[in-house]
């Protein structure tokens, strides 16, 4: 598993082989193995598939797209809510070499407009509306000024029913032939993550990248046929469509989609009512749902394991997961878009420390060593620096933007990950922050990710978040903001820092509090850190 013995450097060796299949193959597969076990299932609208239905279903979009023009290589956008359509173009574009460009449905004009125009999308398909946002009318707003856009059509609507009437035009034959034709190494997604500066970046990823790294998922918690997945997390992010679909499909187990959105009461029903064996989500899903004021009276007991990721998982919060969800056996993974996403994850076998001090160990097939940011040195283990990673989950490169891929794909083709962390010396890896959310306070480094463990631990304290902000002696203050866990007896700043002068180093003690109702937060339910910084500096 190791380089040189005390270097911060891992090789995942494994028995099992890549995959070499596009993703229509390994579906096909999947059909042929398992025809009439369930593969999808929408709970709010009641609609099921077996295989043999979701395979019909997905080669009648695919020949749909054919017949409205769509070639191989073309961008498809797709910006919608959780549904089982946004799952039927997922498999229907890779089905055709379409490129699935995914566009976040917390978008707005500005931000659609450009993503439209840089991936060149020539047919969106979207939701009608979601929560404040009418998707038809943002449309509206933009479709001037992107001359690539040839054809709308909208889930729910006439616009849809066109864009699978024209399946007519196109024979399976046709399709067989356009299949043929794919390699497993095109691009087959674009996906656009937020960067710290400027607009979005589009990483684009192959059938190679995000089928491997959903199978590899799915084998280290071990799926089969008979698990029921519950999906309550976005499929516009890969931790929806990778590490959920992708490794769901390829080990014939079943994708149950609970809500279109997150909603911890419609989670909880949807495993209950389909007896799930897997339940994914961020940490701050997993809180909302274990503090559900009824959250006793849903049985859970078909659960074994689930996967959480996205963010670090408080360890207080692991610990009810496992003894009140049952998920004995649930997994911690980490990675990134940008490679595909997994690099680390833990096992079914690891004790407790493993699952909630680290985000596990390295991937099979894939590398990752720890660097001196600034000279790129690998250090010892047990010394932090940022994390790299390398194999066949890279990105290809962020679409069109040759220069943006340079700045993070080394000549060696690792990815450089922007995050902090430590390998210990068996193998196992731990984040202790982002290199930009690192806290520089009179000259020491202070990574938020530590205090925020320590804090969770306070009788007082539901959830928090570590940020810096600015100060004139310090440079930097640190900055705790605080959900309560009784909002009518909030921890004060005295009580948090005679909490803390005992176990933490003085220069790491928050100086300043926060207390909130909820934390700013991402459609994918991350803590959007930097308007903590900016509301409460």
């Amino acid at each position: 598993m190791t380089g040189r013995t005390g270097l911060s450097y891992a090789h995942g060796t494994g028995t099992t082989a890549l995959l070499g299949d596009t993703i229509g193959r390994n579906l096909d597969r999947a059909i042929e193995a398992y025809p009439e076990r369930e593969a999808l299932v929408d709970v709010v609208s009641g609609r099921r598939w077996t295989y043999t239905e979701f395979g019909a279903a997905v080669d009648e979009l695919a020949r749909g797209l054919m017949g409205s023009g769509v070639a191989r290589g073309d961008r498809v956008g797709i910006w919608a809510i959780n549904c089982p359509e946004w799952v039927l173009v997922q498999y229907a574009t890779a089905r055709i070499g379409a490129i699935m460009v995914n566009i976040n449905p917390a978008y707005r004009a500005h931000e659609l407009q450009y993503v439209l125009g840089q991936a060149g999308i020539s047919i969106l398909i979207s939701s009608l509306a979601h929560r404040t946002s009418d998707y038809r009318a943002l449309v509206g707003q933009v479709r001037g000024e992107c001359p690539a856009l040839r054809s709308v059509h909208y889930i729910g609507d006439p616009s849809w029913d066109e864009l699978t009437a024209a399946a007519g035009s196109v024979t399976a034959e046709q399709l067989a032939v356009r299949e043929a034709e794919l390699s497993c190494d095109d691009p087959i997604n674009i996906q656009y993550t937020s960067g710290t500066t400027g607009f979005p970046k589009g990483a684009t990823l192959s059938h190679h990248n995000i089928l491997n790294n959903g199978y590899f998922v799915g084998e280290l918690v071990a799926y089969t046929e008979q698990d029921r997945v519950c999906l309550p997390v976005p499929f516009y992010h890969c931790f929806g469509m990778v590490m959920g679909n992708l490794g769901i499909t390829s080990h014939g187990a079943c994708i149950v989609i609970p809500a279109p959105a997150f909603e911890p009461a419609a989670v909880l029903a949807a495993v209950q009512q389909e007896r799930c064996t897997s339940l994914y989500g961020v940490p701050t899903m997993f809180i909302a749902e274990l503090n559900l004021p009824d959250f006793a009276s849903y049985d859970l007991s078909s659960l074994r394991t689930g996967i959480m990721a996205g963010s670090p998982c408080p360890v207080e919060v692991m610990k009810r997961v496992v003894a009140e969800m049952h998920m004995d056996e649930v997994s911690i993974c980490y990675g990134m878009t940008e490679t595909s996403p997994v690099s680390t994850q833990t096992r079914r076998d690891d004790d407790l420390e493993r699952r909630t001090g680290t985000v596990g160990r390295v991937m099979p097939h894939i590398e990752v060593k720890v660097v001196d940011p600034a000279t790129g040195v690998t250090v010892e283990r047990g010394e932090a620096g940022e994390l790299c990673t390398r194999g066949y989950s890279v990105m290809l490169g962020y679409w069109e933007q040759p220069e943006r891929t340079a700045e993070v794909i080394d000549a060696g083709r690792w990815m450089h990950t922007g995050d902090l962390a430590v390998m210990r010396e068996d193998g196992y890896v731990q984040i202790v922050g982002r290199i930009k959310d690192m806290i520089i306070r009179g000259g020491e480094n202070v990574y938020p990710r530590e205090i925020e463990e320590f804090l969770y631990g306070h009788p007082k304290v539901a959830d928090v978040q570590v940020v810096g902000v600015p100060d004139a002696t310090y440079g930097e203050e640190i900055l705790a903001c605080v959900i309560p866990r009784d909002p009518a007896d909030p921890p004060s700043l005295d009580e948090v820092t005679e909490y803390c002068r005992e176990q933490l180093a003085h220069y790491k003690i928050p100086r300043r509090l926060q207390i909130l109702e909820t934390f700013p937060m991402t459609v994918s339910g991350k803590v959007r850190k930097i308007e903590l910084r900016e509301n409460y500096g």
